[in-house]
């Protein structure tokens, strides 16, 4: 994925500024696609270069003006290829899990704390995805209604299940690497235990 197929994913719902964009990434694209504004303005400007998109000037506040966003055929186009086209899978980053094969390095203190924070970020990540699985099945998420609303009826089906599908993934990745730390911090203590002296 790049965050090209990203912003096109959600101006198949509706024309946006690069303002209502930013919102509704981080309320939606973000959990499984980071970008920050400084990534997302200039992807904006050279996908209007491309043809992608078509901006026009909109009336912002009394006397300002913003840039809105609407997917052009082409757009449409490139989204629907890049959804056709089978996934190029990368090589992993990952910080947490290369630190923990030299815990042996660590304090053990040290690493009981990096454990915890594994555990801490995971629990909050799983706490915001299970809210939107709430959101998906009671009618609560803004965009996906709004993407409902654009949407055949015929199908509101799919579109509901693969969002709750996406979320329920990342739910059981969370619960996982919550499972993984509590090992780690119970190996911690099993490698650091102590033996009582024999009594006298």
């Amino acid at each position: 994925m790049s965050l090209r197929h990203a912003l096109l994913a959600l101006l198949t719902v509706e024309r946006m500024t690069g303002y209502d964009l930013s919102k509704a990434f981080q309320a939606s694209v973000s959990h499984v696609w980071h970008a920050p504004d400084s990534q997302i303005y200039p992807e904006l400007r050279r996908m209007e270069a491309d043809g992608l998109l078509v901006g026009t000037e909109v009336p912002w506040g009394p006397r300002g003006m913003k840039r809105e966003y609407h997917v052009t055929e082409a757009g449409r186009g490139a989204f629907r290829a890049w959804m056709n086209e089978p996934l190029s899978y990368t090589r992993e980053r990952d910080p947490a899990h290369l630190k923990a094969a030299y815990l042996e390095w660590a304090e053990p203190d040290a690493a009981r704390a990096q454990l915890r924070a594994h555990i801490a970020n995971f629990e909050e990540q799983r706490t915001e995805w299970l809210e939107k699985v709430r959101e998906i099945d009671t009618g609560t998420s803004t965009m996906l209604e709004k993407r409902l609303a654009h949407a055949p009826a015929s199908e509101h089906a799919a579109i509901r299940a693969y969002k709750r599908y996406t979320y329920e993934g990342l739910i059981a990745r969370a619960e996982h690497e919550i499972q993984w730390a509590e090992r780690g911090l119970t190996l911690i203590d099993e490698l650091n235990r102590t033996d009582a002296p024999p009594p006298a």
